[in-house]
């Protein structure tokens, strides 16, 4: 008789031990009247993920280990003793030797095997990565040795992520030991159209191992990273089995004797994007003790999306828009504006800047640029004093395109903790903002975001008739040059060569490198591309590197 195998697809909060514990409690008690022999929680479950440098501290490590020796007790207690339950936690090494460049304490990524009140087995990650988001040889040691045990008369492995990803290892020893099912716990963070390749990685390592293997990942935003969810269970053959929805906690059940169990629909690809922002602006905010947000609306396409993602993640009562005209705003921006509030149902107030603006410069008659950013500031200075004062957490508006060539204003529009569509390239804020109307129409509920601000040519509207395209090219050529050059590290030689004017390539390299230091100040915010700015893109401040044309470095 084959295990009924209960995947918990859940949301964990770093640090919040002792609630993440209740969480397994909680979870453990639905999979027991689902009939679950086995119940699997996700990487790091119990301290959350990534923990990042919080796994190098003594008192971090002991605190995890003190709630992983408590959950036995505490299962049995609640009459879930005969569930064997399987889940992600932090823990040591005390045989490690020290050494030179490992981490002290020897912390381990790892998972626990509990039943009938006591911890039968534990498994360390054996493939730590060290690319993209991933630092694991900074803060684990790897592990050594396999992990199988028995349930329901079946042989079950454990694997942890990265070692799914890697050959050989972990997955070839389950099959040299004849297990039936591997169990692969995760921490794997989204970015678009990743679930293709995962459910290719896990039919490729089921049919190597000759298995059933259960995935079960995280859902859920962390600081810059969020967590789709999609765990799934494939058999040897590449059947699929079961597959929990994107972006929801899910406890996801199949029999395998009788494997038909649940197959959610894949979201398309805005719906994707769109779900994993809300999702990832909801958790930051609620995660770091906030109820509320406030951010400037300008009438633009950049606000009007963030702000519908707002209201999306946290209702409508709980976004306050401000809109700030100044002496170069036009009439359309502030009826967009409101249009949007009334679209939405947030909360919007009006703050005229000009005079505040006039008072700065009778002190500093300043011109140019610097006049310009005069007024950005001033901007960023309401929105912070209003934050101070009612306790609302600040939303910049950027889109990626802008961080890129550096058309934010450092302590300006660049004010915030968080940053919705930062990793959105501005093609995609398009995008997504039409989908999004779409969507409400197909609903039967008002679209959200005003057509015009979707139509009308991006500015900035610092100086009378101020067009983005006055200083940028096209966004959708812009976007392209943006996507090789800063994702795919492709040097500007290689772009002319792939047909891009020399002058466009030369212009907005100089733009991005240059940029960099503002980036470093940005606010995070939720990653959804292969390579973010932030974690994933890590370029030195202070460089004479700059390439020409030709790839060359100046002398």
């Amino acid at each position: 008789m084959a295990p009924r195998i209960a995947l918990v697809q859940a949301n964990a909060t770093v640090g919040a031990l002792e609630a993440n514990a209740d969480l397994v409690l909680a979870w453990a008690h639905r999979a027991y009247r689902e009939g679950a022999d086995l119940v699997v929680f996700p990487e790091m479950f119990l301290t959350g993920y990534p923990v990042e440098d919080l796994a190098l501290r003594e008192s971090f490590i002991e605190a995890s280990r003190a709630r992983l020796a408590a959950l036995p007790g505490r299962l049995a207690e609640a009459g879930l003793g005969s569930l064997t339950v399987v889940v992600g936690f932090l823990d040591r090494d005390h045989d490690a030797p020290h050494r030179t460049g490992s981490p002290r304490h020897s912390p381990q990524n790892a998972a626990a095997v509990i039943r009938d009140g006591a911890v039968l087995a534990r498994y360390a990650k054996h493939h730590l990565p060290n690319y993209g988001v991933f630092d694991e040889f900074r803060y684990f040691v790897p592990g050594r040795a396999a992990c199988q045990f028995e349930v329901a008369g079946s042989q079950v492995a454990v694997t942890i992520c990265e070692d799914l990803w890697q050959d050989g290892g972990p997955v070839h020893w389950a099959r040299e030991a004849g297990a039936d099912v591997v169990l692969v716990l995760n921490g794997s963070p989204y970015e678009r159209n990743k679930d293709d390749r995962r459910l290719e990685l896990c039919r490729s390592r089921a049919a190597e191992a000759n298995a059933v293997l259960a995935y079960v990942n995280l859902v859920g935003g962390q600081d810059e990273l969020v967590f789709d969810g999609d765990s799934l269970v494939v058999d040897p053959a590449g059947r699929v089995l079961a597959r929990a929805p994107q972006f929801d906690e899910c406890l996801l059940v199949v029999d395998l004797d009788e494997p038909a169990g649940t197959r959610a629909d894949r979201l398309g690809d805005e719906e994707e994007v769109y779900a994993a922002l809300v999702l990832a602006t909801r958790d930051y905010v609620r995660k770091n003790g906030f109820r509320s947000v406030v951010l400037g609306l300008s009438g633009g396409v950049d606000s009007a999306l963030t702000a519908a993602i707002a209201v999306d993640a946290l209702g409508a009562e709980h976004v306050h828009g401000v809109s700030m005209p100044s002496a170069f705003s036009s009439g359309h921006s502030r009826s967009d504006a409101l249009d949007l509030a009334e679209r939405t149902g947030l909360h919007l107030r009006t703050v005229p800047i000009a005079a505040v603006v006039d008072a700065f410069q009778a002190q500093l008659h300043l011109t140019g640029l610097a006049e310009e950013n005069l007024q950005a500031r001033v901007r960023g200075s309401t929105l912070m004093g209003i934050s101070n004062e009612e306790g609302h957490l600040v939303l910049a508006t950027g889109n990626k395109s802008e961080l890129a060539v550096g058309y934010s204003t450092l302590y300006g529009d660049a004010v915030g903790a968080f940053a919705p569509i930062k990793d959105v390239p501005k093609t995609t804020v398009w995008s997504l903002s039409r989908w999004r109307n779409t969507k409400a129409v197909a609903d039967g509920r008002t679209p959200p975001i005003p057509v015009s601000s979707i139509d009308k040519p991006p500015s900035a509207e610092l100086r009378p008739g101020q067009l983005d395209s006055d200083s940028l090219p096209p966004y959708d050529l812009l976007d392209d040059v943006l996507d090789d050059y800063v994702e795919q590290d492709i040097g500007t030689a290689a772009l002319v060569a792939m047909g891009f004017a020399p002058e466009l390539v030369s212009t907005v390299a100089a733009l991005t490198d240059r940029a960099e230091y503002k980036r470093r100040q940005y606010p995070p915010g939720p990653k959804i591309s292969f390579k973010a700015f932030g974690r994933d893109r890590r370029l030195p401040i202070t460089s004479a590197w700059h390439e020409d044309v030709l790839g060359e470095a100046p002398e």
